[in-house]
């Protein structure tokens, strides 16, 4: 892809100064993109992903994070809930730069507000967090709710629906890039769709979550994914991930 860039690039340079009069010059046969048979309906898993969590809420691609034993979560149907105080999740694979698709349900918790409030997360690469919290109808600090970079940013919109439906997250996600002394050559980068809709546009992440104080960057490489057990029943189910 870089060699294709370069090489529009130089054709650019050639076009702008004249060189160029023949359509054919810009036309590219080569690299062809590779056949991905996309999913029979809108947020199915093409035929490229990985399913992390499919029907059946099989739980084999995940492990306890204390542990790496196997999850206590609980499955229902094609759900795996959270088991308050059995920890976080994470997957078995590790990652880079990714598209992520993760559906997820709150609790039906009216009398619950702010972060105690069918609060989740999902670590990207474990230390990114994309904020799940019931953010209908409930007050917290905007950089703390539903689709947020956690404690980062708050989301362009919020586009969930109401308490009790099951929401998803379309995330694309490049990883931070270090040179071989550990410096940051470029930090991480995150775009994500709530229910379809925008509400983070390659965002920047200035670093790992932090609960206290800023966060900064540590040199490190492809890692897991993990969902936070906060305390609360939210359900996840249809994860899956494709590497980029």
């Amino acid at each position: 892809m870089r060699k294709t860039f370069l090489l529009f690039g130089l054709l650019a340079t050639a076009v702008a100064c004249g060189q160029i009069t023949d359509p054919k010059a810009t036309e590219f046969y080569e690299p062809v993109p590779p056949k991905v048979q996309p999913g029979e309906t809108v947020g199915d898993p093409p035929s490229d992903a990985i399913v992390l969590l499919g029907p059946g809420a099989d739980a084999s691609e995940w492990v306890d994070d204390d542990t790496q034993g196997a999850v206590e979560w609980t499955s229902e149907g094609d759900a795996l809930v959270v088991k308050p105080g059995s920890g976080y999740i994470s997957t078995r694979r590790k990652f880079g730069d990714v598209q992520l698709h993760v559906e997820w349900k709150s609790p039906d918790e009216p009398d619950k507000e702010g972060q105690g409030r069918g609060n989740s997360g999902i670590f990207l690469q474990g230390r990114y967090e994309i904020q799940v919290l019931e953010s209908e109808g409930s007050d917290t600090y905007t950089n703390g709710q539903a689709g947020s970079v956690y404690k980062q940013t708050p989301p362009l919109v919020n586009a969930l629906r109401p308490m009790g439906e099951w929401q998803s997250y379309d995330i694309i996600y490049y990883a931070p890039k270090f040179s071989k002394d550990g410096i940051m050559v470029h930090p991480a980068t995150v775009t994500l769709l709530v229910n379809g809709v925008v509400a983070l546009n390659h965002f920047e992440i200035q670093g790992p979550t932090e609960y206290i104080g800023l966060p900064h960057y540590l040199p490190h490489g492809d890692d897991v994914i993990k969902l936070q057990d906060h305390g609360n029943l939210v359900a996840y189910r249809n994860i899956w991930v494709r590497e980029l």
